[in-house]
């Protein structure tokens, strides 16, 4: 007889758009297989792969199994998953996990802006640990970047540097710059809302909703 996990998957893979995805997060929580979302993966329906990238974001280290299985949700060719598998690397990813939080860095180069946005998030609010294990598995120049982004945090750069490198001409050094400023604004706000008036768009809107949401990340930078 199949479990409760096994109907709501298969719900979900005939594209009934109701309350399963919720429903089969319950399982998952409760001990139903995590490599079961797989199927949601592998289908031929969106939404059904749509449910699978998002509970996948949603269960934290639960997750770690299908790391494998987000990287590649990361090249997705729907924005959606694309964006919630970032989510996913940056809930679960741990320092063991450098290639897939290389990937989830590298989608600031997304086509599509809400995945670089959330790809700057990822940048603002994933752990010391998780940038530190990312960066060698990037490329030049996001792997340059990320090394500064690491050494800003903490606090081998000035805070000069950090302003130059906003109002600098390379779109990369802006968007590392802008994530550095939301890393920093526990010590100095006034980074943060340099860059809320920013020029740049992409760095200027995201500044602020950073500014109005009154969160910042919980960990403090060195020195």
């Amino acid at each position: 007889m199949p479990s409760r996990g096994d109907e709501l998957i298969d719900r979900l893979r005939a594209g009934e758009n109701d309350s399963s995805a919720n429903d089969l997060l319950t399982e998952l929580f409760r001990g139903y297989p995590v490599e079961s979302v797989r199927r949601l993966l592998h289908s031929d329906e969106e939404s059904a792969v749509k449910a699978g990238a998002w509970i996948l974001s949603e269960l934290g280290v639960r997750a770690a199994p299908m790391m494998t299985d987000i990287v590649a949700l990361l090249e997705h060719p729907l924005r959606y998953v694309r964006f919630f598998a970032v989510d996913a690397v940056m809930a679960g990813g741990t320092a063991e996990d450098g290639s897939a939080i290389a990937a989830a860095i590298g989608l600031i180069d997304d086509p599509d802006d809400a995945v670089r946005w959330k790809a700057l998030t990822f940048l603002a609010w994933a752990s010391s640990e998780q940038l530190a294990a990312g960066v060698e598995h990037l490329p030049p120049p996001l792997r340059d970047r990320a090394r500064w982004l690491t050494r800003a945090v903490s606090g081998a750069v000035a805070g000069s540097d950090v302003l130059a490198a906003l109002d600098g001409p390379d779109r990369l050094a802006r968007l590392f710059a802008a994530a550095a400023t939301v890393r920093l604004a526990r010590r100095d706000r006034h980074l943060l809302r340099h860059a809320a008036a920013s020029s740049d768009a992409e760095v200027s809107s995201f500044a602020q909703e950073q500014l109005e949401s009154g969160r910042l990340p919980s960990e403090q930078p060195d020195g």
